[in-house]
């Protein structure tokens, strides 16, 4: 018997089809009759709504000696309300298919809620009733400082935690919040109760220093009547906003090693501070920074990675501690990484000549265009989701930003030449003004750090 071919029958090939502009989209404003500030962004398709809270109670107004009271606050909004018990709470955020999370941070206490659309009504009414009358009871408190301590030898066990908590300590002067651990130390984290809670929210919690930011498909949602039937019944005191602190720094050029003895690898972080979003800088420096070491196939990647084999990736960042629109706030400004013991020394050395050639010879123009690429080009695929618009608007407003700011900033990093961001990245990463943390066994690294010339060496347990 014969076989017959089988014939297949292709369907046309897709092709792309012209590339629709787009930009970060700019929020509508507007403020509640109590004072609190609402931001609202419309995005069609978003069926799960993401709304964030912002809380004018910053790490800074901490009362002395209670650092971490800001955190548990935080975390013990939806443990329990006057008209609900923890285990209720929970269970009634649950019925509405949404998440509540809040964490304490430098510039305040952020609030997050997601919930599909059609359940927007009884999600924002649980955020309204954990604002406005949260029970903070005692057992629930107890309950959550002890949680507190539990995480906190496991965050000294981990070396690139370690590794911040000393870059801080480093950088910052002790009367500034920014150089102790953000969630408190065992010591400050064991004087906190319920009365240091309740005090800390009544001094800091109010409608006209906060701002809610809504996102998502808001087809048929009345929301301006339904933020007034919920977050509008807040009450409280008129204030001000708290002045921010001036950050300082010292960054003048040191080694300081961390030592863990036995340690098979050295946790790197290298710092020091900078401007922050403020300064017209801060986009060539996004484009810089990037090219040094923000992708595997960045300049610190294909040495200490590709070539050298040293580790399983570096990256440089710029991370915002503080944003003020007075000038006075900072980022922070670093490299991390982790590497094999034996090879700590070299490690370091490559990083230092990577830095010295990158000021040498400049950035090429195919770095910076794979960057702007990399950064620009995939931005669309970074906001599909509500949480991550309201995120970022968020940002925008505890930094003291602009509401188009990010969407400037696109326009910016694009328009951003090779000069410019190459100029931007070797004055962030100065040789002769970095910190370096060692987190490793310092018998072994210390000496062939101290041979690299690169700033005294002191090694703390």
């Amino acid at each position: 018997m014969s076989e017959q071919a089988a014939v297949m029958e292709f369907h046309p090939q897709p092709q792309a089809g012209e590339p629709k502009p787009w930009a970060f989209p700019a929020p509508e404003r507007g403020t509640l009759g109590n004072g609190l500030t609402v931001l609202t962004s419309h995005r069609p398709g978003q069926q799960v709504v993401a709304v964030e809270v912002l809380l004018d109670a910053p790490l800074d107004a901490e009362p002395e000696g209670l650092d971490g009271v800001g955190t548990i606050m935080a975390r013990a909004l939806s443990e329990g309300t006057d008209k609900h018990t923890a285990e209720e709470f929970a269970a009634e955020l649950e019925r509405c298919g949404a998440t509540l999370d809040a964490h304490a941070d430098h510039p305040g206490v952020r609030v997050s809620l997601e919930v599909p659309v059609s359940r927007l009504d009884k999600a924002l009414a649980l955020l309204a009733e954990a604002l406005l009358a949260p029970a903070f009871p005692e057992d629930e408190v107890k309950r959550l400082v002890a949680n507190r301590l539990d995480e906190i030898p496991h965050e000294l066990a981990n070396p690139s935690r370690r590794a911040a908590m000393a870059l801080s300590k480093e950088l910052f002067a002790p009367e500034l919040r920014c150089s102790r651990p953000r969630q408190g130390t065992e010591e400050t984290v064991r004087r906190i109760d319920a009365a240091a809670v309740r005090a800390f929210y009544r001094a800091h919690v109010r409608p006209s220093t906060s701002t809610v930011v809504v996102v998502g498909d808001l087809t048929g949602v009345d929301l301006p009547a339904l933020l007034g039937d919920t977050l509008g019944g807040w009450t409280g005191a008129k204030a001000e906003p708290r002045p921010r602190p001036a950050i300082t720094s010292d960054d003048s050029a040191r080694v300081v090693v961390v030592d863990r003895p036995g340690a098979v690898q050295t946790q790197l972080l290298i710092g020091r501070t900078g401007a922050d979003r403020h300064d017209p800088v801060w986009a060539a420096r996004v484009i810089g920074t990037y090219c040094l070491g923000g992708t595997l196939t960045s300049r610190l990647d294909r040495v200490l990675r590709e070539e050298k084999g040293y580790t399983y990736g570096v990256r440089a960042f710029g991370q915002v501690l503080l944003g003020s629109a007075d000038g006075t706030g900072a980022a922070l400004l670093g490299i991390s990484g982790s590497v094999a013991t034996e090879v700590t020394g070299p490690a370091l050395a490559d990083t230092w000549q990577v830095i010295r050639t990158l000021g040498e010879q400049g950035l090429t123009d195919e770095e910076r265009d794979v960057a702007v690429q990399n950064l620009v080009g995939v931005a669309p695929l970074r906001y599909e989701t509500a949480a991550a618009v309201a995120a970022t608007l968020t940002d925008q407003v505890e930094q003291q930003l602009p509401d188009d700011y990010q969407a400037d900033l696109y326009a910016r990093l694009a328009e951003t030449g090779t000069v410019e961001a190459t100029a931007a990245v070797v004055n962030a990463f100065p040789l002769d003004r970095l910190v370096v943390i060692l987190v490793g066994d310092a018998s072994v690294i210390a000496e062939p750090v101290r041979e690299l010339g690169i700033g005294p060496v002191s090694v703390v347990a």
